[in-house]
């Protein structure tokens, strides 16, 4: 009798949810300097149900930092992993997930890529399970060198690029080539990161007004997307080529793939609840 009770104590340790991993889920915003990330970059709809895909959907952070700076301005990934490690130690986590958002995407790679350049990296690296990239603009924009180069861009699109910004130098293709084949992991040819690296790719952008699938995420945004798209590849999100967003890490699907209606995802439809992919990320979770 003693032996089977024994057995089955350790059957109930087993399974316990003590001995089980703490999984947490941050979302990592794009360039920009944020204050209110949840509501002004990706808003409560978007996130209240991304996170109902935790075991505790109260295991999430919004990270608010200034990414309009270099990704290894301590302004930047100083800010993100001093943000993510409070949120480690608050609520114990020790699987974190990361859900970055465009260039979000490049500031974890730095972090993930050089986990010896600041003593607090290797905390973050350790704690990450992994990384689900929506549109990282992993090999730049040719956008960004426009802006760089003060043509039209920088007045009609500083609400999506943040203007002449350190971020926006960062992400000009030829930048982001040097970085890419010295500095960070995770592209053809490189060192892997350590962690999966999923990248959801949006390819097209719909603006036509009588459609409505044209004003998830404001209208105006389209339209202005469909206008720059005209500099781009015929794959793109009206900011980044399709071949940039996934330049790093695997392709875990491209919008038509798997979205509602096999709607193409804009770079700011990306980010909001648009097609369902609100729900594709909270089951992939």
């Amino acid at each position: 009798m003693k032996i089977s009770n024994t057995l089955m104590l350790l059957g109930l340790f087993a399974v316990s949810p003590l001995s089980q991993a703490v999984t947490g889920l941050a979302f990592v915003h794009g360039t920009g300097k944020q204050t209110d990330a949840l509501n002004d970059y990706w808003t409560s709809e978007f996130v209240n149900s991304v996170r109902q895909g935790l075991a505790n959907s109260g295991n999430y952070t919004v990270i608010n930092c200034d990414f309009d700076q270099y990704m290894w301005d301590e302004a930047a990934s100083g800010c993100l992993v001093n943000q993510l490690g409070q949120f480690i130690d608050a609520k114990n986590i020790d699987s974190l997930i990361l859900l970055t958002h465009s260039n979000g995407g490049n500031i974890v790679r730095w972090v993930l890529s050089n986990p010896t350049w600041d003593a607090r990296y290797p905390k973050i690296v350790n704690a990450t399970s992994r990384v689900i990239a929506l549109a990282p603009s992993s090999a730049g924009t040719p956008l960004a060198d426009a802006v760089s180069e003060g043509n039209v861009f920088e007045t009609s699109l500083g609400w999506l690029l943040g203007y002449d910004s350190d971020a926006v130098k960062q992400q000009q293709v030829g930048w982001m080539s040097y970085y890419n084949s010295t500095w960070l992991h995770g592209t053809s040819g490189r060192p892997g990161l350590g962690k999966p690296f999923e990248t959801v790719v949006g390819s097209d952008v719909d603006s036509a007004i009588w459609d409505s699938d044209s004003y998830c995420a404001g209208y105006q945004y389209q339209v202005a997307l469909e206008t720059t798209q005209n500099w781009l590849d015929s794959c793109s999100d009206g900011f980044l080529n399709c071949s940039s967003q996934s330049a790093a890490g695997t392709v875990w699907f491209t919008d038509k793939q798997k979205t509602a209606g096999a709607e193409p995802l804009s770079h700011q439809q990306s980010r909001r609840a648009c097609f369902k992919l609100d729900s594709l990320i909270r089951n992939h979770i």
